[in-house]
């Protein structure tokens, strides 16, 4: 039973969070990111992700998620934390902590877990273009099986111009003795007189690019 949730306990735990990185959000702010995405055989999987700035030190993030896998039951995962700056948040490197708790399933089965994280980002420039580099380290602490899942997800953004920017992503995540690596590049493109963004790109498990998944998502700040 063990080893056959290990492979959706790793697909559920690479969600889209890595896309926040240090930052937060202003008070009474809101950031949302809702995605799709499809392999050639159908798997899919949809995570939405929130971002609420509760107040200039703490951002509320929700994120979730929900997989239809091949050979494992349908799963899914709800997870509720806060963020937090470390440090003076004026200095070019930011770094923040961030704390959660949440249940995911799959099938009949319910699976607490607890999330801790670190996130390191900075602003950058190559030449005339702009971007961003982040760093996320994470444990997902799962309470039923006793099992967790430490990820490092690795984010690397390049503005093209003011309404379109390239993103290269790469998802790591390791869980009793099994590990995962997953690259993602998108681009992300703000619509003609559009007050959101979208995102079209892949997700490519690396050692197994034949199952590779075409992904769409929208943005929206408000």
């Amino acid at each position: 039973m063990l080893y056959r949730l290990i492979p959706v306990l790793i697909c559920l735990c690479l969600a889209q969070s890595a896309l926040a990185g240090p930052w937060l959000r202003e008070k009474g702010s809101t950031f949302s990111a809702v995605s799709f995405a499809s392999t050639y055989n159908l798997e899919t999987a949809a995570t939405t992700f929130l971002e609420y700035g509760l107040t200039d030190k703490t951002t509320l993030v929700a994120d979730i998620g929900m997989a239809r896998l091949q050979n494992s039951p349908d799963g899914g995962y709800i997870t509720l934390s806060f963020r937090r700056a470390i440090g003076s948040p004026d200095r070019p490197s930011k770094l923040a902590y961030e704390i959660g708790a949440g249940v995911g399933w799959i099938g009949d089965e319910t699976l607490p877990h607890i999330r801790t994280g670190l996130t390191w980002g900075r602003g950058m420039t190559w030449g005339e273009k702009s971007g961003w580099v982040t760093v996320e380290g994470a444990i997902v602490w799962d309470l039923t099986h006793e099992l967790h899942v430490t990820k490092i997800d690795t984010t690397i953004g390049v503005n093209f111009s003011d309404v379109t920017s390239g993103i290269l992503q790469l998802y790591t995540a390791h869980v009793d003795g099994k590990g995962i690596a997953t690259i993602a590049p998108s681009v992300v493109f703000t619509p003609r007189d559009a007050k959101f963004r979208v995102q079209i790109g892949s997700e490519s498990q690396i050692g197994d690019l034949g199952n590779s998944a075409l992904k769409i998502g929208i943005w929206r700040e408000f």
